[in-house]
């Protein structure tokens, strides 16, 4: 990436000459004037004069600020920024064609998610310390931290209220991910010594290779851009390329520290990437102490590496990161003590790891391969969960191997991409990789391992090493067409030439279209606007759940009910309890944790045949103390009236 030019690299001005011009200068007395003539004289007018060109007036603030404007607008960040929007919009559509009441891939885990951001937003707008103590699973404390929170996107939770501005909420910042993606694996690339087509590949592999689809529902797994983007900030800070190596006349703390806190905001999304993501930038700190302590200490060149006001930024960046980290990791380590079943098992694990085939399987979802891998995913799916389809793109695995051999990275580098992409793939793999020896003894002796389910969203990793590779490729193809260029007479760009170098681009944008569904929402029941709560609303079940969680934005009213990753033990037992409700079991069961409400939904979302008993639909619960009221669209029981 060029750097800005400095004022000290511009030519000097000839101060002398400028002043001369500006001083007028007395006609000196010729021998046909009379000499002592009055000081104040004036020479007489050059008749000439009124032909010479009128002297350029200095641009205004106006003009001066119209310019600074034209050349941001123009920069390379800007329009990349700008494209990495168009194309998200574009390869997402239709989600923003009605972002009020349709939601991506499916109405269950992304309606969580929905809740997720808009509870972040309330929480900190009225009772920021009581954030991890959420509406839902009520009488449970660190509800919250039942599962990845999104917690980094409380911003966008701060405006409006209600389930249609969750939803708007939603579809925004799922488009908004998809852009963060492409812009922060392009400015890696970039950064790294990409030239624009290569990085325009690796930005496309990042954002919107096929796996990606299967992912769709889950939004902490697609909010992956920030890791590209701290990566390439922190390589800017350091004035480090793998083209160009170190250049220390290039650091910039304030990018190194800016990096750091991008790192901290990813983070903040979740731990499902983020504690990868986490040891990944660790042993980055690693490397870098050991390089600043072999410069300082063994090698007497220099310049040497860093510098104090870099130093200083890293370690105010680490302690930003590292103090994030912390707590947000405090409320899960709460759960686990409340609940020590929470505890992924490594059998659970097993369930969600891929075999080596799934590298080259796509989800149904991929309009060019969903279809012709319908068998392999049906094997893939017999035994086990889903998630197992990780294909990053068969025309990115051809860029990628063509890296390993005509590449504008060197040799050692190509390596130890290939290596990045071996061990990340390897890890992607979980149980399925070597018996699972390997996985099993991250699992065993590595912090905070065991809580990764699904080892299948470390291709993350895999996808960023092999579009680096690819990258490369093309950035070696563009280096050439240079040159060629150069040998035309007379010496400009071939458009045809040029335009070609951006078609790996588009053959892996075109492996990555989608075909997903985007259901509509069900509308909030006008029942729920009755609720004082705390509430149990039947029926009770993991998909229901999630969508009376999306209902409940408006007021954000205190349920027994919730929708996560992990179901406490509590809630498993009174879902049983209420399936005979009401009976004195169950009755006695809600007063005891103090719910005052139970409302039966005419119209759930999804029902299970024993949700709900039928008798609940049509007995009055006098004999248990309890008030019934018919509502259009539920029935209300009233437990304390």
């Amino acid at each position: 990436m060029t750097e800005p030019t400095t004022m000290s690299d511009q030519p000097a001005e000839d101060t002398t000459a400028s002043k001369a011009s500006d001083t007028p200068v007395a006609d000196k007395p010729t021998d046909d004037e009379p000499t002592g003539k009055p000081a104040d004289d004036k020479p007489p007018a050059d008749p000439f004069g009124k032909f010479a060109p009128e002297a350029a007036n200095p641009p205004g603030r106006l003009r001066r600020m119209a310019g600074g404007f034209g050349r941001a607008l123009g920069h390379e960040w800007t329009l990349a920024a700008l494209f990495s929007l168009v194309i998200a919009a574009a390869m997402t559509w239709p989600a923003l064609k009605y972002p009020l009441y349709t939601i991506p891939k499916d109405i269950w885990d992304p309606t969580l998610q929905a809740w997720q951001m808009a509870w972040s937003g309330h929480a900190i707008s009225t009772n920021p310390l009581g954030i991890w103590d959420s509406n839902t699973f009520y009488p449970e404390s660190y509800s919250y931290a039942f599962s990845d929170t999104l917690l980094g996107y409380f911003p966008a939770g701060l405006i409006g209220t209600g389930p249609a501005a969750a939803l708007l909420r939603y579809n925004i910042v799922f488009v908004l991910a998809f852009a963060l993606a492409f812009f922060g694996a392009y400015a890696l690339a970039r950064q790294l010594g990409a030239r624009v087509p290569g990085a325009a590949v690796a930005g496309a592999a990042f954002a919107y290779a096929p796996w990606r689809w299967e992912q769709a529902g889950h939004l902490h797994v697609l909010s992956s851009g920030g890791i590209a983007l701290c990566l390439a900030m922190l390589a800017r800070g350091h004035g480090y390329s793998l083209r160009h190596g170190y250049r220390p006349e290039l650091r910039r703390p304030g990018w190194a520290l800016a990096g750091w806190l991008v790192a901290a905001w990813q983070i903040s999304l979740g731990f499902g990437i983020g504690l990868p993501f986490a040891y990944v930038l660790a042993g980055i700190a690693v490397v870098g102490v050991i390089a600043y302590v072999s410069a300082r200490l063994f090698f007497w060149s220099e310049p040497k590496p860093f510098g104090w006001k870099l130093a200083g930024a890293d370690a105010l960046g680490g302690l930003v990161f590292a103090a994030v980290g912390v707590l947000m990791a405090v409320p899960y380590f709460r759960v686990l003590e409340l609940h020590p079943y929470a505890e992924r098992s490594i059998g659970e694990v097993s369930l969600y790891s891929p075999p080596f085939i799934g590298f080259f399987t796509a989800p149904d979802t991929d309009v060019v391969w969903g279809d012709a891998h319908k068998v392999a995913r049906d094997t893939l799916f017999t035994n086990g969960s889903g998630e197992k389809t990780l294909l990053i793109g068969f025309a990115l695995y051809g860029l990628a191997a063509a890296g390993l051999i005509y590449s504008t990275w060197r040799w050692w580098q190509r390596i130890l991409l290939l290596l990045g992409v071996l061990v990340s793939g390897a890890l992607a793999m979980g149980t399925e990789f070597f018996g699972g020896k390997v996985y099993e003894i991250l699992y065993d002796h590595l912090p905070g391992w065991n809580a990764i389910r699904t080892p299948g969203r470390l291709i993350i990793w895999t996808t960023l090493f092999v579009g680096l590779l690819a990258a490369g490729a093309v950035s070696a193809f563009g280096d050439r067409a240079r040159d060629l260029a150069r040998e035309r007479v007379p010496a400009r760009p071939h458009l045809v030439l040029a335009l070609a170098m951006f078609l790996p681009a588009l053959l892996v944008l075109g492996e990555g279209l989608q075909k997903m569904d985007f259901p509509t929402v069900p509308l909030r029941p006008a029942a729920m606007s009755e609720l004082s709560g705390p509430v149990m609303v039947l029926p009770s079940n993991q998909l229901n759940d999630e969508n009376v969680m999306l209902w409940s934005t408006d007021g954000f009213v205190s349920m027994v009910n919730g929708g996560s990753g992990f179901t406490p033990q509590s809630q498993s037992q009174l879902r049983e309890l209420m399936k005979n409700f009401p009976d004195q079991a169950s009755v006695e069961a809600l007063r005891a944790i103090g719910v005052k409400e139970v409302l039966i939904l005419k119209n759930p979302s999804y029902e299970q045949p024993d949700d709900v008993s039928d008798q609940a639909r049509t007995a009055t619960g006098e004999e248990f103390g309890l008030k019934r009221e018919e509502l259009e669209d539920g029935i209300l029981f009233h437990l304390n009236p």
